[in-house]
C-alpha cells in the first residue's frame, strides 16, 4: 500500500461513512419503469407507455422477446406483445440490465478504459449467472442476470474520484488495492440508494466472501460461482481460489472442475446473452 492509495482509501471510506460520496443514479426509464412494475395498481399498458418512449430500450426488448433465449416461436414486432411475451417483471429486470451501459461513462482516458472492462467483466459474468439459474437452480433467470449485472457496481464511483489523483490512476496495483476493499460496501450503498430487493443488496457486499453459506441457494451462490468462471485461466487473484473450498458450488450442484462456460448445456446461451447485453 503506498501513501497515496492510502489517502485515497481513507477519503472514500469518510465520504461514504458521512454520505458524501457521489453515488450513480439509475437511467430515468429505468426508475420509471421499476415505479410502475413495483405499483400494484399499474397496468401493462401503463409499463407499455414508458418503454416506448425510449426507442432504443424498445427495440432490445422486442429482440430479447425474439431471440432463442425466449424459446418461442411467433414473431414479436410490437412492445405490448414482448412485454405480454415476457411479463411484468421480467421486463423490469431486463430494463434496468439493458439501460446500464449508458452509466459506464468516464472524463479520462484511463478510467474509461477501466471502466470499459468493468462492463465487459459485469456482461460476461450476467451471462452466466443467467445460464446458471435457469439450469441448475430455481431463481429467476433475468433476476440473475441483474444480480451479475451490479455486482461490481461499487467499483464506478472508486473509479470517478481516482479521476481526482492521477498518480494513483498510473499505480494499478494500488487502485486495484482500494477497490478490492471498499467496492462490495459501496455496492451495497449503491444498491440501497437504488431500492434494490435485500437480495440482490446481498451479491454486492458478499460476492468476493468465498465462505458465503447461507441456508438456502440465493443469488450470491450463483454471482460467486459465476465471477469465479470469468476469471479461469486467468491472472487475477480469484483465478487462483481453491474451488474446492467455495460452498457455493455445492449449493449449486456443480463440481468445482467444471467450466459452465464451455459446457454444452450452458456455452450457447452464455453467448447469446452476452451479445444482448452488449448490442
Amino acid at each position: 500500500m503506498t501513501d497515496i492509495s492510502r489517502q485515497f482509501y481513507d477519503e472514500l471510506l469518510a465520504d461514504l461513512e458521512h454520505n458524501r460520496l457521489v453515488l450513480p443514479t439509475l437511467p430515468e426509464v429505468a426508475l420509471k419503469v421499476r415505479e410502475v412494475v413495483d405499483d400494484p395498481d399499474s397496468s401493462i399498458g401503463d409499463l407499455v407507455k414508458i418503454i416506448v418512449s425510449d426507442p432504443a430500450l424498445s427495440a432490445r426488448l422486442i429482440q430479447v422477446a425474439n431471440s432463442p433465449l425466449m424459446r418461442a416461436g411467433r414473431k414479436i414486432e410490437s412492445v405490448d406483445a414482448a412485454v405480454s411475451r415476457l411479463g411484468m417483471r421480467i421486463v423490469r429486470d431486463l430494463a434496468t440490465s439493458m439501460v446500464m451501459q449508458q452509466m459506464f461513462q468516464a472524463t479520462s482516458d484511463v478510467t474509461d478504459q477501466r471502466l470499459r472492462q468493468l462492463w465487459e467483466h459485469s456482461t460476461e459474468v450476467a451471462a452466466i449467472c443467467h445460464a446458471l439459474a435457469g439450469q441448475f437452480t430455481k431463481l429467476n433467470p433475468e433476476q440473475a442476470l441483474l444480480a451479475g449485472l451490479v455486482h461490481d457496481i461499487g467499483a464506478m464511483p472508486i473509479l470517478t474520484k481516482a479521476e481526482d489523483f492521477p498518480e494513483l490512476l498510473q499505480d494499478e496495483k494500488a487502485l486495484d488495492w482500494v477497490i478490492k476493499e471498499l467496492h462490495p460496501r459501496i455496492g451495497g450503498a449503491i444498491l440501497r440508494s437504488w431500492n434494490f430487493p435485500p437480495d440482490l443488496v446481498d451479491v454486492a457486499e458478499q460476492h468476493e466472501n468465498m465462505g458465503y453459506n447461507s441456508a438456502a441457494t440465493d443469488f450470491v451462490d450463483v454471482v460467486i460461482v459465476a465471477n469465479l468462471q470469468s476469471y479461469l485461466g486467468g491472472d487475477h487473484p480469484l483465478a487462483q481460489q481453491d474451488l474446492t473450498r467455495v460452498p457455493a458450488f455445492t449449493k449449486l450442484g456443480l463440481s468445482p472442475d467444471v467450466n459452465v462456460i464451455e459446457m454444452e448445456e450452458t456455452a450457447d446461451a452464455i453467448r447469446e446473452t452476452q451479445q444482448l447485453l452488449n448490442i
